[in-house]
C-alpha cells in the first residue's frame, strides 16, 4: 500500500498541485493532508485525483469549517482504517501517544519519521516553503507489516524533486 501524505499548504496553490501530482506519479493509493489546507481550491484538488483521501483542519483552517461535510476534512485527532491500518492523524502534534499503526501530524513544517513499538511518527514537513525553501511531501510504503518512507523535497527554483528514503 503507497500513501502519500502532504501538510502545511498554506496559499501556495501551485505546489500544493505540484505536490498532489508528484505523488501521482509515485502511484500513491490513498492521500493523506495533515492541516493548514487554508482553500477551498486545495480540497477539491484532493477529491479530482479520485483517490481516498482523508484531511484534518490546522490552526489556520477555520474559513474551511463551513465546508464540514462536503469534503473529507475532520477534527483532530482524526481516527480511521486504511485497509488493515489504524491510521491516527491529526495538525497540532499534540495527540502523540502510539495508539495506532500509523501517526501522522503537521505543523512545525519539520520533516520527521521515527518508528517507536511498531508505531510509524510521520511528519511530511511543509508543502508551502515558508519556513525553508523547500516543499516538501512524503510517502509511506507498507509492505508486509514493515514500514519504508519515502520524503521527498525540491528547491523552488528546481523542477526535480529529491528523494530520502528511511526503512524501518
Amino acid at each position: 500500500m503507497k500513501i502519500g501524505i502532504l501538510s502545511d499548504s498554506h496559499t501556495k496553490t501551485k505546489l500544493h498541485k505540484e505536490a498532489i501530482e508528484h505523488l501521482l506519479s509515485l502511484g500513491v493509493e490513498y492521500l493523506l493532508h495533515a492541516g493548514d489546507i487554508m482553500l477551498e481550491e486545495h480540497l477539491k484538488m484532493l477529491e479530482e485525483t479520485g483517490l481516498p483521501y482523508a484531511c484534518v483542519y490546522g490552526n489556520n483552517d477555520t474559513e474551511l469549517i463551513s465546508l464540514h461535510g462536503k469534503y473529507n476534512i475532520f477534527q483532530e485527532p482524526y481516527y480511521f482504517q486504511l485497509e488493515d491500518l489504524k491510521v491516527k492523524m491529526m495538525h497540532l502534534p499534540y495527540y502523540m501517544s502510539a495508539d495506532s499503526d500509523l501517526i501522522v501530524s503537521g505543523h512545525t513544517h519539520i520533516f520527521e519519521a521515527s518508528l517507536l513499538n511498531d508505531t510509524l511518527f510521520i511528519n511530511p514537513g511543509e508543502v508551502c516553503a515558508r519556513e525553508k525553501p523547500l516543499s516538501e511531501c512524503a510517502m509511506v510504503i507498507v509492505e508486509n507489516n514493515t514500514f519504508e518512507v519515502e520524503h521527498y523535497f525540491r528547491k523552488l527554483t528546481q523542477n526535480e524533486w529529491t528523494k530520502r528514503k528511511i526503512e524501518f
